[in-house]
């Protein structure tokens, strides 16, 4: 069987399989979220091994320490995913809420219903909990999925989708829920794309490359983010002592996480201070500042000797750069307008903060910064639907149309419209 036969089989599971979730009421689907839960939980010691099967390889190519920090699964972390599937349980079933309802004079009544969007394409790289992320978002919100994980996760991603389908099995539903992609040949892609007689919408959740090249080929909607160069404007009104704290937050706590800190815009008034006190703590911990021309010659002589190796003159470049790293790109604005003039040119309309004690400058900021997610005196670190209390999630979108930000079980639906009469005509 070639590989577009092979995959097409499974496009048409699926749309059977998303025809049977749309029948089915909220406690069906907890049912089966909840074995989901129990079942991974069970094979715990098949999942771990065949995560540290994954790393291992990781390691012989030499994958970056952001890569293989994305693909580390752990007994923690893996009762992260366990809780999370918990969470999406006990949530509000997205699935036939009336948005909204009227009359015509002649009695035709209008209803505007959530339906699923029905079978969900998302291709992924790295981080192997996106499997269990995006197929229970998907199953509650009553739609099917087809999942493509990157070729780094392979082991890890198989053995979690067994445990997903076996939990399906043990449920009485259609293994063709949740399906995996049993390939690595990049070939698949531009296939998945193009099968959009199977499938209602694409989520890439990865780098630059992936998500062009599911653009270029996609025949169906694309709901996907692109890099996540975040920036914090730290305003001359700003809490210095607060400023140090979220900076420290957003670059360091997970600097490979795409809402980490890649940017900060220092007014010019309190850049030095700014310096001394927040600067120093992230030198401290081995960020590397990469600072304007400007910025450079304020840098106190004392660190400049201290941290030679991790103070640098940033590029052009490096104010468009998405590190995933403990780098960090700084420099010097005047005003606010400024910091927003350089965040609409330089960003990724993904997240995005304003440090300052002034709640004009803060409220004018939050207006006009155009990005998914805009914050004030909050780290950049909450971008995230769990954090978002939308239990997990499959994916941010910086994108407009249709979901923008974390996308939870609300931004997997569509609608209808349902008209009941009694013989009108139109006339």
């Amino acid at each position: 069987m070639s590989l577009t036969t092979q995959l097409h089989v499974l496009g048409q599971a699926a749309r059977e399989a998303a025809r049977f979730l749309a029948g089915l009421s909220t406690e069906e689907k907890n049912r089966a979220l909840l074995a989901m839960a129990d079942q991974i939980l069970a094979s715990q010691e098949e999942i771990l091994a065949a995560n540290e099967e994954d790393l291992k390889v990781g390691r012989e190519k030499n994958l970056s320490a952001p890569l293989l920090d994305r693909l580390t699964l752990t007994p923690a972390r893996l009762q992260g995913i366990i809780a999370s599937i918990h969470q999406a349980a006990f949530l509000p079933d997205p699935i036939g809420k009336i948005l909204a309802e009227w009359k015509r004079e002649d009695g035709l009544a209008f209803q505007k219903m959530s339906v699923p969007l029905g079978v969900i394409g998302i291709i992924y790289e790295s981080r192997p909990n996106v499997t269990v992320d995006a197929a229970i978002l998907c199953l509650k919100a009553g739609n099917a999925c087809l999942l493509r994980g990157g070729s780094e996760a392979f082991h890890t991603n198989t053995a979690l989708a067994t445990s997903l389908q076996l939990a399906l099995k043990a449920t009485h539903f259609p293994e063709a829920c949740i399906q995996l992609v049993p390939t690595t040949d990049r070939a698949a892609i531009p296939i998945l794309c193009e099968m959009e007689e199977h499938l209602d919408c694409i989520i890439p959740r990865g780098g630059k490359a992936l998500i062009e090249t599911v653009v270029r080929h996609a025949r169906m909607p694309v709901i996907k983010h692109n890099d996540g160069i975040c920036a914090a404007y730290i305003d001359q009104e700003a809490n210095l002592k607060m400023a140090s704290e979220l900076v420290f937050n957003a670059k360091h706590q997970r600097p490979s996480a795409c809402n980490a800190l890649e940017t900060v815009l220092l007014h010019e008034k309190i850049a030095t201070e700014f310096l001394k006190t927040a600067g120093k703590k992230l030198l401290q911990e081995g960020v590397e500042l990469r600072c304007s021309s400007e910025l450079l010659a304020l840098v106190p002589d004392s660190l400049r000797k201290e941290f030679s190796q991790q103070i640098k003159k940033a590029s052009k470049e490096d104010f468009r750069t998405e590190f995933l790293a403990l780098t960090l790109a700084l420099k010097t604005v005047a005003s606010v307008e400024e910091a927003i003039d350089h965040i609409t040119g330089h960003g990724s309309h993904h997240s995005d903060l304003i440090v300052t004690e002034n709640q004009q400058t803060a409220e004018q900021f939050l207006r006009e910064v155009d990005s998914a997610t805009v914050y004030w005196n909050a780290s950049t670190r909450f971008t995230d639907g769990g954090e978002f209390g939308f239990g997990a999630e499959i994916g941010i979108s910086t994108g407009k149309f249709h979901a923008r930000g974390p996308m939870g079980l609300a931004e997997l639906t569509s609608y209808k419209y349902l008209i009941r009469g009694h013989g009108q005509i139109r006339k």
